[in-house]
């Protein structure tokens, strides 16, 4: 295996990292927001100078970015027409007629991304089995064409009702638009969404639209940047589903990239959680903006079927826009080393959503920030070494930290240390609430979890948040400060294709429903065999079916085998769905009738199965490096703690804490609640001591 590049553009940092074989070079640095592809490049080129290699050397480049997600949270995206079915110009506004909080008078709904008066309709209807009940009228179609051109539009989307189940007229329509737009990219509903609920599927076909030219542009002057300076392998792109594509098939379907870089992170934990063995995992992704956290079982991440963007209000479902692609089930809340620190309005101490990015920054960077954010407070606690942060490339100012956080809580009557404390601890907090709703939601428990940490904060805040939680075991892997980094190069190739087929299984199962499966089959086959170096030997399919009783508003997912025949495929399906029904809500409703309402079609290739048994090594006590002076909020003291550097931590070395272990790009908090040891994999787990499951 030849040299392979990792690139995470993140809200605060660019990590790169670079593996040559067991060789890993890796580095952080702060995100350059106007011009992205100036900061990846130039963390590209040191990277590899520190790996004394060259772009000429690289045989794979995978890139992950929140472009697409910031585009759409701060409204910098093309200027997009909708062209839809008459009587349905406002279905982006009516939305799903309901309210996220029925209790606010002040509630502010998300504004669509198309203006009304960019809103054009047509003359065409198909039933719901996609007959036609109305021919499109072509005509009405070129006539939307002028009225586009003189509104200057740089992005359409066609979305025609009941479009999913036949898409001859969205075809026709972008026929004619095609020759009167040229060079405008046009999306349609049928490629990008289609699948039923006529809210979601405008929504996620429009917002495709919007982000084509950026998304686009944007991964056109990466790949040329890159291909200048002596690139010759291939540029691919992680997408939000955990899975690569290439940048053609990206830049088509950019709202696929929405949630690429925080997927990279829960691949990068399941590998690990397959390599280790471990069947139950909550992956702690922890950077300088966000916490991300992700249900792990039997080293698959879990997946989710709706995404919402851009909320209005942060925390509530039902207020951001809808999306329905195929992606990782994340949870992700503002509070990472970037959160803001305040005082609410009856002073208590909040942390988050608001980031000082990496532009100013938290005040410790010395970039005109003056507000304090955890990075401040860790620093002032002692858990930051001012001199070595993200491996002595950004000295911090400790002491513009401890004046940040002084002034900001002078008023309560609060010392710089109570105050940094009182911040990790109410961010620890938001940590752990987050994580137990989630579980709550997808119906797991928690404490016998085991947390794998990673990004450049989880590792500081990981044991806190595991005793509130009552978890007693944390790894925390190599590499951790830029976890995401180098999941992209574990992620394997691969592609989705979903598609609305009703089908109720009290039915026989027809050959025409099978013909279509195949042809989805072909569909992501063709998507994945695109890939330079695909190969059909590694080849895998998965099929599954989203079913729920008649009636029923939402559905579960249920895989199936493809050697089924037809009359045993609608038994299985039944039996399968019962089962996970079951599961999922304690119960079923005998023979009530059960139907498919869409079907999954999933083509991987090389997905990763990590490096084998894991060895301990010859059990021993290493010796700290130095000694680090830490604040004890509960005890409101300073006390010594024993440091060690990661990288002299030989395999079956043992500790207790308190101790800090200190690496280049992060660093692990070990509290004297726990003890920690190195596994043949050099990973580092902590265990609590006398831990009741």
């Amino acid at each position: 295996m030849g040299v392979r590049v990792g690139a995470d553009i993140g809200g605060t940092f660019t990590d790169v990292v670079v593996e040559d074989g067991h060789i890993r070079r890796s580095i952080k640095v702060p995100t350059t927001h106007a011009s992205p592809e100036t900061g990846v490049l130039d963390a590209v080129a040191r990277a590899l100078g520190m790996a004394q290699k060259s772009l000429s050397d690289v045989e794979l480049l995978v890139h992950g970015t929140t472009l697409a997600t910031n585009a759409l949270i701060e409204r910098k995206f093309a200027r997009t027409a909708l062209l839809t079915t008459e009587g349905f110009r406002d279905v982006l506004e009516m939305g799903n007629e309901g309210r996220f909080d029925q209790y606010d008078l002040r509630a502010i709904k998300p504004q669509p991304i198309v203006p009304r008066r960019l809103r054009f309709t047509v003359s065409e209807r198909l039933r719901h089995d996609g007959s036609v009940v109305k021919p499109l009228d072509q005509a009405g179609v070129a006539a939307a064409a002028i009225g586009m051109a003189k509104d200057s539009v740089e992005a359409v989307a066609i979305t025609f009702l009941h479009a999913y189940a036949n898409e001859v007229h969205e075809r026709q329509a972008r026929d004619i638009l095609t020759a009167a737009l040229p060079g405008v990219p046009i999306s349609v509903s049928h490629e990008v969404s289609p699948e039923m609920r006529e809210y979601q599927r405008v929504s996620t076909t429009v917002a495709n639209a919007c982000l084509q030219p950026i998304i686009s542009h944007y991964l056109l002057r990466l790949r040329d940047g890159l291909r200048r300076n002596g690139l010759r392998g291939p540029m691919l792109m992680m997408l939000s589903s955990g899975s690569l594509t290439t940048v053609e098939t990206a830049s088509y379907f950019p709202i696929r990239l929405l949630e690429s870089g925080p997927a990279g992170g829960a691949i990068f934990a399941s590998d690990i959680a397959r390599r280790l063995g471990l069947k139950d995992v909550l992956s702690l992704d922890v950077g300088g903006t966000t916490a991300k956290f992700c249900m792990i079982d039997d080293g698959e991440a879990r997946q989710a079927l709706d995404f919402e963007v851009a909320r209005t209000h942060r925390f509530k479902k039902g207020s951001g826009l809808p999306v329905r692609v195929p992606l990782v089930d994340l949870v992700e809340i503002g509070a990472g080393g970037g959160s803001i620190a305040r005082l609410d309005s009856v002073g208590r101490v909040a942390v988050g959503p608001e980031s000082a990015g990496s532009e100013p920054g938290p005040a410790c960077y010395g970039r005109g920030g003056t507000q304090p954010t955890v990075t401040d407070s860790d620093l002032t606690l002692g858990k930051l070494d001012a001199a070595s942060f993200a491996a002595g490339t950004m000295p911090l100012d400790a002491r513009v930290a401890r004046a940040a956080l002084s002034a900001l809580f002078a008023n309560v009557g609060f010392t710089a240390e109570n105050a940094a404390y009182a911040v990790t601890e109410t961010v620890t907090e938001s940590m752990a609430a987050a994580a137990r709703v989630h579980a709550a939601e997808v119906g797991t428990t928690i404490e016998a979890k085991t947390v794998i940490a990673f990004g450049g904060a989880a590792p500081l805040h990981a044991a806190r948040f595991a005793e509130k939680l009552g978890i007693g075991t944390i790894v925390v892997p190599e590499g951790a400060g830029v976890g995401s980094a180098i999941g992209f190069l574990r992620a394997p190739v691969a592609f989705e294709m979903a598609r609305t087929i009703r089908t109720t299984l009290a039915d026989e199962l027809t050959p025409a429903l099978l013909s279509q499966l195949g042809a989805m089959e072909e569909q992501a086959r063709s998507a994945v065999l695109s890939v330079p170096s695909s190969s059909t030997e590694q080849l895998e399919v998965r099929r599954s079916a989203r079913m729920r009783y008649v009636g029923q508003g939402h559905e579960i997912e249920v895989a199936y085998s493809a050697a089924l025949t037809i009359a045993g495929l609608g038994r299985v399906l039944r039996t399968a769905f019962e089962h996970e029904y079951a599961r999922t809500y304690a119960r079923t409703f005998g023979s009530a009738p059960v139907e498919a309402t869409s079907w999954v079609v999933k083509v991987i290739i090389g997905r990763s199965i990590g490096d084998g048994a894991v060895h301990s090594g010859v059990e021993h006590s290493p010796t700290p490096v130095r000694s680090r002076r830490i604040y004890d909020g509960e005890a409101e003291a300073w006390s010594d703690w024993a440091e060690y550097d990661r990288s002299l931590l030989r395999p079956g070395a043992e500790g207790t804490g308190p101790a800090v272990v200190s690496e280049a790009e992060t660093t692990t908090i070990v509290p004297p609640s726990f003890r920690f040891s190195v596994d043949g994999n050099r990973y580092l787990w902590l265990r609590r001591i006398e831990h009741r499951a």
